[in-house]
């Protein structure tokens, strides 16, 4: 096992919130959520930084295989 990550928030089993509180969102936040998304079956992940302005990102990773 490389290690144990958890997600800020998990919303109805159906979206998980990570929260920050950073001058800015940086690719690195983005990579993380869509990791969380990767490695469950949640398809829908929301990034909210509240630093100097809020701002928030929706990201979405399709788990079904076509």
């Amino acid at each position: 096992m490389v290690g144990e990550y958890f997600a800020d928030l998990l919303v109805d089993d159906k979206v998980i919130v990570e929260l920050k509180a950073t001058k800015a969102i940086v690719d690195a936040h983005e990579a993380q959520l869509i990791n969380y998304l990767k490695a469950t079956n949640i398809e829908v992940g929301l990034l909210l930084n509240f630093g100097t302005e809020a701002k928030f990102k929706r990201k979405i990773f399709t788990q079904r295989k076509k």
